[in-house]
């Protein structure tokens, strides 16, 4: 199968089955590897690419479709975006992208269609430029030229102004560099990163957090040096902050109560005893094996469980809690760029409620003098700071607390939480607050 039959079977698949692009993409390489490895390269950048500028692509392409889009065969709608995208944002010469997607279609089973997406493509490829509407409505021409739903871009304009909100959609329509954490139980960072440069490799350190490196562009991650040998976990640099910002003193018990993919597990586990807890057994697996590889099975224990339950006292007394509540994701647009289009307002509300029952079931089990590290991977008030500071509001016996500051490392804080906005610092959007019950 061609690279652009491929694009047209991982995003067909997204489509009908809301299954996640990374997910869907990774099985499809893994079951069926192109016979060029640089196919690998160019796949990831179509389906990543359609699926980022997915509403743009749309706007042009209905100008020219004589039927409704949600109409059309999950197969020719992928193929008509692949072929848009192609024209619009990369160097690919117009007749070779119009003529190769046209064929892919036919690969896929699809000749019929073929007419009918030959004849869009090339009416989109003779266009001056792409399509967008007036920029007198802000907010219309946002959302499409930036491609992320209206009623996002309306809410972003309100919360963060013009300049912030434009720059935050903007990122997420970039591809996030590599970013992985030094593993502290095995390597310090600067060795880390004498030993990365030896093997050739351009690295350097994050911009704030203490135990990052960036990579380059370096094809597959498992062949980089340092991954079979455990030295280093993959975790953008705002994940990485919260481990930092928690500051949990190092003899402590850590209950992470919602641990999947596993990260700041792992990222505690490097100098604590962990039990790490998610409600699903297949990513309880994927954490054990993490843990594995980077050799800390030793302090890092798995359990299945509902962090909306209270948790067995079989397990005894933890000093301190991560909750990585489930949320609604809108930090990590950039890595997961589809879940813009599945997001509604009414999420928040509903995400809210689970996020509060988590907290008030983890906060009963912390003794008094213990610390409960909270965060989210999103910038949404209503899922962190105005959840944090309603939960204080009824439990006088906590307070946020920011962690005591260290020498050469300057979070981000907004009062006393960690915040990170996607931008031009490179990071995932995330939130988190720092709280210590006092009795």
């Amino acid at each position: 199968m061609n690279a652009r039959a491929t694009c047209i079977q991982v995003l067909s698949r997204v489509r009908a089955t809301d299954a996640y692009l990374n997910v869907v993409l990774d099985t499809m390489l893994s079951e069926s590897p192109p016979a060029d490895p640089r196919d690998a390269g160019l796949i990831t950048e179509l389906v990543y690419g359609a699926t980022r500028r997915e509403l743009a692509l749309d706007y042009a392409i209905t100008r020219f479709a004589d039927r409704k889009l949600e109409a059309l065969e999950d197969k020719v709608l992928a193929a008509l975006r692949i072929g848009a995208y192609q024209l619009f944002y990369t160097r690919v010469p117009a007749r070779a992208a119009v003529a190769e997607t046209v064929q892919a279609l036919k690969d896929v089973g699809l000749t019929r269609a073929s007419g009918f997406a030959n004849a869009i493509l090339r009416k989109l490829a003779a266009l001056p430029g792409q399509p967008l509407p007036p920029e007198d409505d802000l907010a219309e021409f946002l959302s499409v030229r930036e491609s992320h739903p209206r009623w996002l871009v309306e809410r972003w304009l309100r919360q963060f102004g013009r300049e912030r909100a434009e720059a935050m959609l903007v990122a997420n329509n970039q591809t996030p560099a590599v970013v992985i954490r030094a593993n502290s139980a095995k390597v310090t960072r600067d060795a880390l990163l004498e030993q990365l440069r030896e093997t050739g490799l351009e690295v350097r350190p994050t911009a704030v957090s203490p135990v990052g490196i960036v990579l380059p562009p370096v094809g597959r991650i498992e062949d980089v040096y340092g991954y079979a040998e455990g030295l280093w976990q993959v975790q953008d640099e705002a994940a990485q902050l919260v481990g930092v910002y928690g500051d949990i003193p190092e003899t402590a018990r850590v209950l992470d109560a919602c641990a999947a993919p596993g990260g700041k597990a792992c990222h505690q586990a490097e100098t604590h005893e962990v039990v790490a807890t998610d409600l699903h057994a297949n990513k309880m697996r994927k954490i054990l094996s993490e843990a594995r590889r980077l050799g800390l099975s030793q302090r890092l224990r798995a359990e299945v469980h509902d962090a909306t339950e209270p948790w067995p006292e079989t397990w005894g007394e933890f000093h301190a809690f991560v909750v990585d509540a489930p949320c609604s994701g809108l930090g990590t647009l950039r890595r997961h760029p589809e879940l813009r289009y599945r997001r509604k307002p009414e999420d928040f509300a509903r995400l809210a409620v689970l996020q509060r029952r988590i907290l008030e079931n983890c906060q009963e089990a912390v003794p008094p003098g213990g610390l409960l590290v909270y965060a989210v991977c999103t910038h949404e008030p209503q899922e962190g700071q105005d959840q944090v500071e309603m939960f204080l509001r009824s439990h006088p016996e906590w307070t946020a607390e920011p962690p005591v500051p260290r020498e050469g490392v300057k979070l981000p804080l907004t009062q006393a939480y960690l915040r990170t906005l996607p931008g031009p610092e490179g990071w995932d959007g995330f939130f988190a607050a720092r709280l210590r019950k006092m009795y």
